[in-house]
């Protein structure tokens, strides 16, 4: 079930194998808490329809790139993972929100209504948000209310003795309030992130583990295609690029709007700042095969077959190291605006 312990060794490419494995195992689950908190409230108003649509687009041109660069088989694997989470998301985010592509901000409750004058029908006073007292409309619901509130008194009244005495008071019964169910504690919220982060990466090292087999001493393959420049590819990757990192200024400026970050799931962006930062080191763990004798390589010629390597996957690296610090961002507001909220850590 395991592989031989002779042929195992963390040596570089195990390095980029494992944090690979890690990145899969975070954009599989990565979407599953922010679905799982839109069907919860019965909402996607907290989540931008826009940046929603700018990542999908780039999710498209990184497989057209990914796959012409013949960059390493788990960059295009995530790639079109990506592409089939992203039009579930998009799909759930129309569902509530209707066909649209606006970001709208709902307004309080007050602001709906303008004051309407007084009339007959008008109560004297009426509380209003900002302390100060506004006529109000009895409305038919609340005539309604009180015509049945005379009606149970005077069946009560005929049919019922028990209320002449004194003793008995003449109260309905108030039925009993539902329980609300209490906001989950910070410090149960970071635990449970905690474990859930946990329990991806370790399936990530697991997943890796089950399939390892040991590098082949095969030099004369290595280095070929991954160090050669593809023109549509690369412009498909920087393409990407810009999407990926255009994708997050929606969802910060509606957070910015709403003052507020309610509505969006932390474990979607953790997974998302954890997915991208393995991603990255996966990239980055890279040995240079020279093609001297027995693999050996000339002075300085290790550097520059690495600085080309990385050359080849800089749009990816770009995309993802930036989105990973735009995501911080996201991390910046929640903090600002979990106070205004109200509301205690959530998970979700």
């Amino acid at each position: 079930m395991f592989p031989p312990s002779q042929g195992f060794s963390l040596d570089i490419d195990a390095v980029s194998g494992i944090t690979g494995s890690i990145s899969i195992a975070c954009w599989v689950v990565v979407f599953s808490p922010q679905i799982i908190e839109n069907f919860r409230r019965g909402s996607a108003e907290g989540l931008s329809v826009v940046f929603i649509v700018v990542w999908l687009l780039g999710d498209v041109f990184n497989i057209i790139g990914a796959v012409l660069q013949r960059v390493l088989p788990t960059m295009i694997i995530l790639a079109v993972y990506y592409t089939l989470a992203d039009i579930v998301l998009l799909a759930q985010c129309f569902y509530y929100k209707g066909f649209t592509l606006k970001d709208e901000v709902a307004k309080p409750a007050d602001e709906d209504e303008p004051p309407r004058e007084p009339t007959e029908t008008s109560a004297l006073l009426r509380p209003s948000g900002n302390g100060q007292s506004r006529p109000a409309r009895i409305s038919d619901a609340e005539g309604g209310r009180r015509r049945s509130s005379y009606s149970s008194f005077t069946e009560r009244l005929f049919q019922d003795g028990e209320h002449l005495s004194p003793a008995t008071p003449f109260v309905d019964t108030p039925a009993p309030a539902a329980t609300p169910q209490p906001p989950r504690s910070a410090a149960k919220s970071v635990l449970f992130n905690l474990v859930a982060v946990v329990l991806v990466c370790a399936a990530g090292f697991l997943g890796w583990l089950f399939t390892y087999q040991p590098p082949e001493n095969n030099t004369a393959d290595n280095g070929g295609d991954t160090l050669q420049f593809n023109v549509p590819g690369q412009i498909g990757g920087y393409i990407c690029c810009v999407l990926y990192l255009g994708s997050r200024l929606p969802q910060l400026y509606l957070n910015y709007k709403r003052q507020s970050t309610e509505g969006i799931s932390m474990l979607f962006f953790i997974f998302a700042c954890l997915g991208n930062l393995t991603y990255v080191m996966s990239i980055l763990a890279y040995k240079p095969v020279c093609h001297g004798r027995h693999g050996h390589c000339e002075t300085g010629e290790a550097g520059a077959i690495y600085g080309r390597y990385v050359l080849v996957n800089l749009s990816w690296l770009l995309g993802s190291f930036g989105t990973l610090l735009l995501d911080a961002g996201v991390f910046v507001q929640y903090f600002m605006y979990r106070k205004d909220d109200g509301e205690a850590v959530e998970d979700a």
